[in-house]
């Protein structure tokens, strides 16, 4: 039968960068789509429409590196233990068709030869920093040695006869003839790192490009030096990658100093230079040239669409998350819902907001009937940022005593911050009423969407009830039992349910009218559930967990639930929202965003 679910959106992160290291972005044969990696997980996007995206979560540790065959139907991607996998592009499950572990540690690069039978995979390792093998046997077909410290990169030349080059750490690249593999020579001319080796789509040509700012240009036959880019030097800073045209007569290249440079490569010299920025955020530490798209990527993980005809701002940037995220809300403005997620890297709406946010990971979000989305974080501060105007406002930061661990929000202005050992009542984004030697650690506080009650959730398995009264919170010595302790709850919009999520695994739901008494209780997680929301429809709240599920549960029946498995694999369900009652957000740690219909 139909399902009762369908995966509709995939909000991929951006790619994962680290200072100094250069990003290796594969490009599909066919041009519709690029690669690259963020943890655990390759992410497919398309190129014309970035927001179009697949992510691949098999791998057990942090890839690396990912890279098509030429065939276009298989993707070798390759992670830090040095284990390699060799997975389908053809169908939604990526089945895995080979796996092998050719080097002990990370791999830093991959290539096929053109028929897509061989590949070369080159990083670090104890005893070999490079192999050559047939893609379904493992048998070598040829030694790459001849390097004393860890290989960076790897190409072969895509037109027979074959040809491979190496770039490495210490300071030298190498020329091999094959197959089988041989070792040729060493090639001198670089003085420090080298990080990239790419031959040209024809194979005439191919360059190596190092940390010292030059590029040389070698005979892809014969391996011989040509000559270098740029005179002296072709980058003020260290160049991290290059990528060549498709018809072999250009190329661009990628650079800590903030810069991608156009290349004639005949007349070696520059023709465009793209300035990317000035922070340190803005080096440039990889770069695709697909079809007609020029793409580099930052160190803050942007991927930037560069523009020949004006450099110094690129056609688009498509922004996001590089972190696990922690949180997500959807607010409604004029209509359309728009996804707000925190993270350890702060906020995004795929980027919409400008100005400083929080010094540090956003733990919780909600908007509030002002337009204002409201944030904790472990920095110890609370965050309005009015959604009208997309950006951090200094004004509007509300200085905690202690780390607060959630926030709710309510008609009049009212929010309930719940921080460790406390719980502070704001009204109008300043700090009315605090509660402290409570006898009970609280994990989350929300207020009746009335106004009327704030219920608390603590450690101690029970559910703290308290009056609203002007600008104070009193104690009504009312508590509700949980099995476990908390770990989220939520009113239903209408006020009608309190939802209460516990360690125990147990979601219970509690109908105000009547005293609070239990309406239904609902099993299923296999694990620590640690968000909940309501839909819209009042009559079902979703729950996630680390189990990896979302349950979707209809109050009046508990059997009748509907089961996302494998909501994000691999990592933890962080959050939930609803855009309608047919449309629900989860969030993860694999720093996706997903997006789903559900119907009843």
């Amino acid at each position: 039968g139909k399902m009762p679910y369908e995966l509709k959106h995939v909000f991929a992160s951006l790619p994962q960068m680290e200072r100094g290291v250069a990003k290796v972005i594969g490009g599909d044969p066919k041009g519709n789509n690029f690669l690259y990696t963020n943890g655990k997980c390759v992410i497919i996007r398309n190129i014309d429409n970035p927001a179009i995206a697949d992510i691949y979560t098999e791998h057990a540790h942090q890839v690396t590196v990912a890279k098509y065959a030429p065939s276009g139907f298989y993707i070798a991607s390759g992670d830090a233990s040095g284990k390699l996998r060799i997975w389908d592009t053809t169908q939604k499950e990526h089945l895995l068709k080979y796996e092998y572990t050719p080097l002990s540690g990370k791999i830093k690069d991959i290539a096929w030869t053109e028929d897509s039978k061989r590949i070369a995979v080159v990083g670090d390792g104890r005893e070999k920093f490079g192999v050559v093998f047939l893609w379904d046997s493992g048998s070598s077909v040829g030694d790459l040695s001849g390097h004393s410290k860890l290989i960076n990169s790897v190409d072969i030349k895509q037109k027979r006869p074959y040809r491979l080059a190496l770039a490495s750490d210490d300071t030298c690249g190498s020329f091999f003839e094959g197959p089988p593999f041989k070792f040729k020579f060493t090639l001198r001319d670089h003085s420090q790192f080298v990080n990239c080796v790419r031959f040209s789509p024809d194979g005439s040509r191919f360059v190596t490009a190092g940390a010292d700012g030059q590029i040389f240009v070698y005979d892809g036959s014969k391996g011989e030096l040509i000559g270098s880019l740029g005179g002296e030097k072709a980058h003020k800073g260290g160049i991290y990658a290059v990528s060549w045209s498709p018809d072999s007569s250009q190329l661009i290249s990628a650079s800590g100093d903030k810069t991608v440079k156009l290349w004639d490569v005949g007349a070696a010299t520059a023709v465009t230079t793209f300035n990317l920025g000035s922070e340190v955020t803005d080096q440039q530490l990889g770069c695709l040239w697909q079809k007609d798209h020029l793409i580099s990527i930052s160190l803050s993980g942007y991927i930037n669409y560069l523009d020949k005809n004006n450099p110094d701002r690129p056609l688009r940037t498509v922004k996001g998350h590089t972190k696990s995220i922690q949180c997500v809300t959807v607010h409604k403005s004029e209509g359309r819902s728009y996804i707000y997620s925190g993270s350890h890297d702060e906020t995004g709406q795929n980027g919409c907001f400008s100005g400083k946010g929080h010094g540090n990971q956003v733990s919780k979000m909600v908007t509030d009937q002002a337009g204002h989305l409201v944030t904790c974080s472990m920095d110890d501060t609370l965050r309005f940022t009015d959604l009208t105007k997309k950006e951090y406002s200094a004004s509007d930061v509300v200085k905690m005593d202690f780390q607060p661990k959630s926030v709710s929000t309510s008609v009049g202005g009212l929010s309930l911050a719940v921080c460790i050992g406390q719980v502070v009542l704001l009204k109008d984004k300043k700090k009315v009423f605090t509660l402290d030697n409570l006898g009970y650690e609280p994990e989350v506080g929300v207020v009746h969407p009335g106004g009327t009650t704030a219920a608390v959730g603590g450690a101690d398995g029970k559910v703290h009830l308290y009056s609203v009264q002007g600008n104070t919170l009193k104690d009504e010595g009312k508590t509700l039992e949980a099995t476990g302790p908390i770990t989220d709850m939520a009113y239903s919009n209408d006020g009608a349910y309190l939802a209460v999520l516990d360690e125990k695994k147990v979601a219970k739901v509690f109908i105000v009218a009547d005293g609070y008494s239990v309406k239904n209780e609902f099993y299923g997680h296999h694990a620590k559930p640690v968000t909940l929301a309501w839909s819209p429809d009042n009559e079902h709240f979703a729950t996630g967990g680390m189990d990896m599920m979302v349950y979707i549960w209809t109050v009046s029946d508990p059997d009748q639930r509907i089961k996302l498995p494998d909501a994000h694999r691999l990592h933890h369900v962080s959050g939930l929202a609803w855009i309608d009652e047919h449309t629900l957000v989860t969030t993860s740690h694999d720093a996706s965003v997903k997006q789903w219909t559900v119907k009843y």
